[in-house]
């Protein structure tokens, strides 16, 4: 996938100011916290305006949409490298890790099952350690993990 847009399809300022939100995120920005930072900047802009942006982007390959457990969309400068969310149910808390032995497992059942994985998305739940050190310990199943 190319990662310029073509000729006909220009970075206007609108585009461009949302990937400037979502490059200088520490977070993984909504669409609707980036129209609130965005119209800091430009209050003629609409939330209509933001979701044409983002799917610009995501289609030039510039930003990533992640399903984080919450219903909507959450976005993020495109990754060269794999790496994968754990989303906190208490604190919202999303937490990005990378995990090698996934790309191997995902690998091995292509190659088992003739298989071209193209994407591959990983999304854990669960209560992160901040808020787990506030809390009573989960119970835990008879095989030892706990229950989802």
């Amino acid at each position: 996938m190319s990662t310029k847009p073509s000729h006909h399809q220009r970075l206007t300022h609108q585009r461009r100011l949302v990937l400037e939100i979502i490059e200088n995120s520490q977070e993984h920005p909504d669409a609707e916290a980036i129209l609130l930072q965005a119209r800091a900047r430009d209050a003629r802009i609409s939330l209509a305006t933001v979701y044409r942006a983002l799917a610009f982007l995501k289609e030039a390959g510039l930003v990533q949409e992640h399903s984080l457990g919450q219903g909507h969309g959450h976005f993020e400068v495109a990754q060269s490298t794999p790496h994968y969310h754990f989303t906190c149910k208490q604190c919202a808390r999303v937490i990005e890790f990378s995990a090698p032995e996934v790309i191997d497992i995902v690998r091995g059942l292509g190659e088992e099952r003739g298989l071209q994985v193209t994407d591959v998305h990983l999304l854990l739940s669960g209560i992160c350690d901040r808020c787990r050190s506030s809390q009573p310990a989960l119970p835990h199943l008879a095989d030892g993990s706990s229950h989802p």
